[in-house]
């Protein structure tokens, strides 16, 4: 029989896009239905992945509302913590008035800490939930596939080469690689080459471009599922990023970059390959390892 409305698991998570892909493991855990509270397109992308059965923006449940000692009555955030059959949120816990009125709302609420190094991120958050670790990638539907494999038609691939998608930005530049180390490790691989460049990368691709030797192809700011179904169809390499994450999530053979300082981050996929390396200069034998590691990828 159908799940009723009333036995559904609302899962809330403003974060990053790695972060909450981070959390997959856990989701799978959880009692389904999953609605996810997220940023609005990190929401729509765990639906288009099977991820989570539903989507709402967290802006519009008005969690604010659960950090002041306001009257809950009528609030939406009220409203829909009463209505799920089990709360997870991770988010808040370190404001006891906050987990307070959480649980006056869902009193088996689950409001956890964030992680602490050097625990896995992706672990901790299996274990706040608890449950068997499902570490499988995600099969992105034929759909999915589809839009991906449009999106590189659209800026010249021939739809029968091989493809590595490279993803040289970060959300900081600390999580950089140099653009002189992908140019090198990329130079003589067998591969159409697409240049990944999302909304805060631009000044990461034009640097890679500007040294490359070899053509690039540029995917300019796809949509999170079409981006999903161009993985899929790829391998890569990557910064530590959420297009890393997303990559491993779908099962791309994949080498993604940490600093030693990040790799509490890594992803839960078997399919990333994560190498510790230097961003503040090229070390001549993390390069090699690198360029290693990707002519290991198929």
């Amino acid at each position: 029989m159908p799940s009723s409305v009333a036995e559904r698991t609302l899962v809330l998570h403003p974060g990053a896009i790695g972060d909450v892909l981070l959390a997959i493991p856990a989701l799978r855990a959880l009692p389904h239905p999953i609605e996810i509270a997220a940023q609005s397109h990190i929401g729509a992308l765990l639906v288009a992945l099977g991820a989570a059965a539903r989507a709402r923006a967290f802006d519009s449940l008005g969690v604010d509302a659960l950090f002041t000692d306001e009257p809950l009555d009528g609030a939406p955030v009220a409203r829909h913590i009463r209505a799920a059959g089990r709360v997870v949120c991770w988010f808040g816990a370190r404001d006891a008035r906050f987990v307070d009125r959480m649980r006056a709302l869902s009193p088996d609420a689950v409001v956890a800490l964030p992680a602490s190094p050097p625990h896995l991120v992706w672990r901790h958050l299996l274990d706040t939930v608890g449950g068997a670790a499902d570490t499988t990638p995600i099969v992105v539907t034929p759909e999915l596939v589809e839009r991906g494999r449009a999106s590189l038609r659209a800026i010249g691939w021939d739809g029968r080469s091989r493809v590595l998608v490279v993803h040289p930005g970060a959300g900081g530049v600390a999580k950089r690689w140099p653009a002189d180390g992908f140019a090198d490790v990329i130079r003589d691989v067998d591969a159409t080459v697409v240049v990944n460049d999302g909304p805060a990368d631009s000044d990461a691709v034009d640097a890679l471009i500007a040294r490359s030797s070899r053509p690039l192809l540029r995917l300019t700011r796809p949509e999170l599922p079409a981006l999903a179904g161009v993985l899929a169809l790829a391998s890569y390499l990557g910064n530590d990023s959420g297009v890393s994450h997303l990559a491993a999530t779908v099962g791309a053979p994949s080498v993604v970059l940490f600093t030693e300082a990040a790799r509490p981050w890594a992803p839960w996929s078997p399919a990333a390959r994560c190498l510790t390396v230097t961003t503040s200069r090229i070390d001549d034998g993390e390069r090699r390892i690198v360029a290693a590691a990707l002519s290991d990828l198929r």
